[in-house]
């Protein structure tokens, strides 16, 4: 897997699972689906970095994920 991929999906994930960490909050169940998205989420993030210690920055996220998007595209 690509490290720019793997930052990618794991920044959509994070974010992603959020409103599913609230969700259960305020409905007062243990949020179990969401702490194992969170856990992936930051596996993907943490392999990334380690791939490539000094690509990422806030400044580059938005190159990456155009990059990314470009991959996909035909």
């Amino acid at each position: 897997m690509d490290s720019d991929l793997a930052m990618v999906v794991g920044i959509v994930l994070a974010v992603l699972s959020i409103p599913s960490i609230l969700s259960a909050v305020t409905d007062r169940r243990s949020p179990r689906a969401s702490a194992i998205t969170i856990l992936i989420a930051g596996g993907l993030i943490v392999f990334a970095l380690r791939e490539n210690p000094g690509r990422y920055s806030f400044e580059s996220l938005p190159e990456v994920f155009v990059s990314v998007a470009a991959d996909f595209m035909p």
